[in-house]
């Protein structure tokens, strides 16, 4: 008996029940799809982040005072050293440095006419727009003469320009501040939200002396941003940072409360792991769909079995061998698993792009995955169909012809 012979047979008693063929497949479909669209989601999910973290920008070090923050929390409460601006001209003398800037930031109230918006500043320099690959869509950023002077100008995200001046060009509007009112020179690109949900839009940004004088009320800086000449320099740049600050404020070396640094390869890394986690969760749970879908597969031969052992005695007595009585079922099985794998695949892709264009992330399905899916699958039909198969080819062609 040939296998095409024996494909044949096999789909011709799998056409024979077309509800239970379906219904069997039903389980196989919803494991791949599960599979495939569960690691899509969490591969988006990570491309997305780490493309966030790769918008604050290129080879970048953030220095804050205090410990750095371990699982959400921040130790050495008090401990921390507050920088001021001399710290930042320190810093850019550094020579791994490209570019730094001092950040000043802090939560303010905007008002525009009888529109009323809550949001966040951020006080720095024009090299801001470097360290963060930020361009400014229309309009003007401020200059280092506007920061020396403190000047009252303010440049603005897309999301703040639309809750106060909806469609309106904001560009040469006077708004106020914290009741201090400020011209809008500029419009920064739009970022969109971060990995994790922030708006990174909803900002403005003034120059650092402005905001220390008129919304910070002191001259203290909230942190240090640098960025290194080459990529191969950011862990020494970040701890020749650590190292210069400790030695201006006469601080102990080995004392980790008085500043923290972090750069994008750490936060990328950090990230890679939390998703890394959540796609083994993911994917063993979708697995687990694959699971109960063999099981099927093989409670649904078991009884094509019993119900077919008087066509097993009359292929015998006709001169079919066990082996292929044996291939008949196991292929009966096995196409069962790959047809189901491959409407898996399809719907899992699917609900993969479904979810990517909702959550606004790419939609990654990875060749690797699909592959995985449909290869197990295959594997499932051919491990859970085995044992009916074998069953059948034990069968004794005289017991089976007595069978009513």
């Amino acid at each position: 008996m040939t296998w095409a012979l024996t494909l044949r047979v096999a789909l011709r008693a799998l056409m024979r029940n077309k509800m239970r063929t379906c219904l069997t497949m039903l389980g196989i479909i919803i494991g791949v799809a599960a599979v495939i669209s569960m690691l899509s989601i969490a591969n988006g999910a990570r491309a997305n982040i780490e493309a966030s973290i790769a918008s604050m920008g290129t080879n970048c070090v953030h220095v804050f005072g205090g410990s750095k923050p371990k699982q959400g929390l921040r130790g050495g409460r008090g401990t921390g050293m507050q920088m001021k601006a001399d710290d930042w001209r320190a810093v850019s003398r550094l020579p791994t440095v490209q570019e730094a800037c001092p950040v000043v930031s802090g939560p303010c109230q905007l008002v525009f006419g009888s529109a009323n918006w809550g949001t966040n500043y951020t006080g720095t320099t024009p090299n801001f727009l470097v360290i963060r690959s930020w361009p400014v869509e229309r309009g003007r950023f401020f200059t280092e003469a506007e920061v020396r002077s403190g000047a009252h100008v303010v440049v603005m995200g897309t999301e703040v320009a639309k809750k106060l001046f909806g469609a309106s060009d904001p560009i040469d509007k006077v708004i106020r501040v914290a009741n201090f009112p400020m011209v809008v020179i500029g419009l920064m690109g739009e970022k969109g939200e971060t990995g994790w949900g922030m708006q990174r839009d909803d900002v403005i940004i003034l120059p650092y002396t402005t905001a220390q004088r008129k919304l910070k009320g002191n001259q203290w800086i909230n942190s240090i941003s640098a960025s290194a000449r080459r990529a191969d320099q950011v862990a020494a740049l970040e701890e020749q940072v650590i190292n210069l600050l400790k030695e201006r404020y006469r601080v102990r070396a080995e004392d980790e409360d008085a500043f923290y640094a972090f750069n994008q390869a750490e936060a990328t890394k950090q990230a890679n792991e939390s998703t890394q986690v959540f796609s083994v969760l993911l994917g063993g749970v979708a697995s687990v769909s694959l699971l109960v879908g063999g099981i099927g597969i093989m409670n649904i031969m078991l009884v094509s079995v019993t119900e077919r052992i008087r066509e097993i005695g009359v292929r015998m007595a006709l001169g079919a061998r066990g082996v292929d009585i044996l291939g008949q079922f196991l292929v009966e099985s096995v196409v069962l698993s790959l047809l189901g794998g491959a409407i898996g695949v399809l719907l899992g892709s699917g609900i993969s792009v479904a979810v990517a264009r909702m959550a606004h992330w790419p939609a990654l399905i990875s060749p690797s995955s699909v592959w995985l899916a449909f290869g197990f699958s295959a594997f499932i039909g051919i491990f859970f169909g085995f044992y009916p198969a074998l069953q059948a080819s034990k069968l004794d062609p005289i017991q089976c012809l007595r069978q009513e």
